[in-house]
């Protein structure tokens, strides 16, 4: 009899347990599927072509001078790069500019230095060894002047993606396929599609964004005759980012090519060394 009640009891204990464990499940997916509405109707970023695409591709170095020009004008006054050196816009596969010029570019940015001799903090040009300053002293004063930090764009291209979901996560492999952060990027800068809301954005779950319109046609000037719009802009300041995260880009690609021929021309050896010694293993038979 005792048996039978305390069995009857546990009983009790899991049916309301699995209860209470139905419901809570219940409640969090329902709460997990409000959350996700706003992603619904949140489209993903069209692909785009970009020069670097490949295992041969490499940057476009008069994109990348446009491009650091929009970040120049445009997006420094809010965004630091602070893991990009002035030497790097002078080093091989970037920009392309020559050593004398990235000194002229390091020169126009005024940089705290010190302490002195005398224990006191000083202000001098820009060097060759400096990083990109930041348009704020501290992360206090950008909240304070535009009510949240913006982030610092030295990786932005790679630490901002998208999923491209099933079969294409499979596919992007084999067709080596990693610009999913510089499309991100693109379609960001050109998703504000609504003319009376500058913080409206196709592309940010919500549809809300912090940042504002930043880019708009005839913003920057460009010397070498490229079209001054949105978009060319948003490209071009795209692509500048995806060096400034992966400035040796180049070098893994070239790398990674010789890597491969190696390999075949090393498979080809063993194939042919293969053969020669079986065929005399077979002759003695």
């Amino acid at each position: 009899m005792r048996h039978c009640t305390l069995a009857g009891r546990v009983a009790l204990i899991m049916l309301v347990g699995l209860a209470a464990l139905a419901s809570g499940l219940g409640r969090s997916a329902f709460a997990e599927s409000a959350d996700s509405d706003s992603l619904h109707d949140t489209p993903k970023p069209p692909r785009q072509e970009w020069s670097f695409y490949g295992p041969l591709g490499k940057f476009d170095q008069a994109q990348l001078k446009r491009g650091l020009e929009v970040y120049r004008q445009v997006c420094a006054n809010c965004h630091s790069l602070k893991l990009v050196a002035f030497r790097d816009l002078a080093a091989r596969g970037g920009p392309g500019f020559t050593e004398a010029q990235a000194k002229a570019i390091a020169a126009e940015y005024t940089i705290e230095d010190g302490p002195n001799d005398d224990g006191k903090m000083f202000s001098r040009p820009g060097r060759l060894s400096d990083y990109f300053p930041s348009p704020f002293p501290n992360e206090q004063a950008a909240r304070a002047a535009l009510t949240a930090i913006p982030p610092d764009l030295s990786v932005i291209a790679k630490a901002r993606s998208y999923e491209r979901g099933f079969p294409l996560f499979l596919v992007d492999p084999i067709i080596q396929y990693q610009e999913h952060g510089v499309d991100y990027l693109y379609a960001l800068l050109t998703g504000y599609t609504h003319e009376d809301d500058p913080n409206w954005d196709e592309y940010i779950p919500g549809h809300r964004i912090a940042m504002a319109k930043p880019l708009s046609d005839g913003m920057v000037e460009y010397s070498d005759g490229s079209p001054q719009t949105m978009h060319q802009y948003a490209r071009d300041v795209s692509a500048f980012l995806m060096w400034a995260a992966e400035p040796r880009l180049e070098d893994r690609k070239r790398m990674g090519f010789n890597v491969i021929i190696y390999l075949v021309v090393f498979a080809a050896l063993l194939y042919l060394v293969k053969r020669k010694i079986w065929k005399k293993v077979h002759a003695g038979h």
